[in-house]
């Protein structure tokens, strides 16, 4: 069975929705997206926090989807092409502004989902989160176990919640040891190829309204990282759990490739901005 794995990282798309930060105009929301000092953070999150884990995946078999604007400006347009270029797994879509957010992250998708796959595991990542290195093997054994629940519904969910949020701020970063049911990063949709949707139609907060789903609870799948650029601002109902064997440092170095004291120093350097 083929079990494609497929995702969309969103990095400050100018669309006319898809936002929880509103804009009276496009213009508005052009000048929140683009202003340089926000990009050089967002940036810094992306190649310190996203990138290490994606390149470091045990099974190198995924897509992954970066979407964003034609006119994103430099510096930052030129360097995704260039991680495009020696990065084969990612895929750029430059996508214009369009008012129906989820046909924009569509169109994105779309060209590279495999249609003579049996399921298609589609995932969606913030530019500022991180999964583990074993994720995409992860996602493709564990469906095996979801089977008969896709066989029944044609849609199926897995969710590996337990992980690690990192608080940034003027102090450095903080790191706390906690499941989060359903968040963002490492939660797979497990969808038929002829089916024109991703995961990101699907709000993560309420996905038992459309569909069933798995918990695997053992093993830490994902990073979020929350600082003053977070769209949402909150983590969301969560609770603790505790790191017995190793550090915070070794684990995030071990399992997300997460240079933590590199991290920390740099926020501490910039007053809890990174590369302003």
């Amino acid at each position: 069975m083929r079990v494609q794995v497929i995702g969309l990282c969103r990095f400050s798309y100018l669309g006319e929705r898809g936002f929880q930060i509103g804009h009276e105009t496009l213009e508005e929301r052009r000048a929140f997206l683009y202003d340089p000092d926000r990009l050089a953070r967002r940036w810094f999150w992306f190649e310190n926090v996203a990138l290490p884990a994606f390149i470091a995946q045990t099974d190198p078999d995924f897509t992954l989807v970066v979407m964003t604007g034609p006119d994103l400006p430099e510096p930052w347009l030129g360097r995704l092409r260039d991680l495009a270029d020696v990065l084969p797994q990612l895929k750029l879509a430059l996508v214009e502004p369009m008012e129906a957010h989820l046909d924009a992250c569509w169109s994105a998708v779309a060209p590279h989902v495999e249609r003579d796959a049996d399921v298609v595991a589609h995932f969606r990542h913030d530019d500022d989160d991180a999964v583990s290195i074993g994720y995409v093997a992860r996602a493709r054994a564990d469906f095996a176990l979801a089977r008969p629940l896709f066989t029944r519904a044609r849609r199926v969910s897995i969710d590996y919640p337990r992980g690690l949020v990192l608080h940034a701020d003027a102090d450095g970063v903080r790191v706390e040891p906690r499941i989060v049911h359903n968040a963002c990063a490492g939660l797979t949709v497990y969808l038929k190829p002829d089916q024109q949707r991703t995961a990101v139609h699907y709000p993560h907060w309420k996905l038992a309204l459309s569909m069933p789903g798995l918990v695997i609870g053992s093993q830490p799948g994902f990073v979020r990282v929350m600082h003053g650029d977070n769209d949402s601002g909150t983590v969301g109902a969560n609770y603790g759990w505790t790191l017995k064997d190793e550090s915070a440092a070794d684990l995030l170095a071990r399992a997300f490739r997460i240079d933590l004291p590199g991290i920390d120093a740099a926020v501490r350097r910039q007053d809890g901005s990174p590369a302003r």
